[in-house]
């Protein structure tokens, strides 16, 4: 077996290391112990902030560093803390907002707060996706800026998640950042703050370049990753940005896209 040519993989969760029911399968499981018995490192980089992140490394028996919130937080998984983490700025968060809003009518909002435990907010009309991540309703929109924020999430009643990333983007891109980041999942982050960023941070951690990094993703927001590391593999289910600038399309989430790739790699 010739050595793995990466000294890093970098890899999203939801639509690219986890299938439609959150498992990751016995063979994606196997590439990446390989990888890290060959002397390479496996970083998770997710949308996700930690609260909603933590179950699964814990399941995987993941121990490393993950770059969570976009980007936000850096968290070591085998200590339980946060290394570095970024808030946004809730006076300009709320400015943005009102010229959203000015552009395309009211929006549903949710918040997530910053910290290893932060809560989810959701405003009346949200719509969460099924699943087993815990939120926390609220009515009073005061409630909102009450703590730290890492992003805010927003949806409207009839644009479509690109439009309204786009409106968005265009409205206020000189004050925030937007990404859309899944299905009905577009989000304001703090301007500059990318998965790239916190992958960078991370990964000087480890001592490692990103001309020794290879990542998987499947959204926009994984293109600033794909940009920053030396190869970039979309998985068949990925949007069609990030398609067209990866240097690969492997398999979906759901046929093991992952794995297919790293086990080429090991055994070229």
């Amino acid at each position: 077996m010739s050595p793995f040519p990466y000294k890093l993989v970098a890899t999203d969760l939801d639509g690219t290391l986890l299938r439609a029911d959150e498992s990751v399968s016995d063979r994606t499981r196997d590439a990446l112990a390989a990888v890290v018995a060959a002397g390479a490192a496996h970083i998770v980089v997710t949308g996700r902030s930690v609260p909603w992140t933590r179950h699964i490394l814990d399941d995987l028996g993941y121990e490393g560093l993950a770059v969570c919130g976009q980007g936000a937080q850096v968290y070591h998984a085998g200590e339980h803390r946060l290394l570095t983490s970024v808030t946004l700025d809730r006076q300009l968060a709320g400015l943005a907002l009102s010229k959203i809003e000015a552009e395309v009518g009211p929006l549903a909002l949710a918040a997530s707060r910053d910290g290893l435990d932060g809560e989810v907010l959701v405003s009346p009309g949200y719509r969460v996706q099924e699943g087993p991540l815990p939120v926390v309703r609220f009515e009073d929109p005061t409630e909102l800026w009450s703590a730290p924020l890492n992003k805010l999430y927003i949806q409207h009643p009839t644009l479509s998640d690109d439009e309204l990333a786009s409106a968005a983007r265009r409205t206020v891109g000189s004050l925030v950042d937007v990404v859309m980041a899944g299905p009905g999942i577009v989000e304001i982050l703090p301007l500059g703050l990318t998965k790239a960023t916190g992958l960078s941070l991370a990964a000087r951690r480890l001592g490692v370049k990103a001309a020794e990094t290879i990542a998987f993703g499947d959204m926009p927001n994984d293109i600033p990753m794909f940009g920053w590391a030396a190869r970039g593999v979309a998985m068949e289910n990925a949007h069609d940005d990030l398609k067209a600038i990866a240097d690969e399309v492997t398999a979906s989430n759901e046929e093991d896209g992952i794995a297919v790739v790293l086990e080429r790699l090991l055994a070229a």
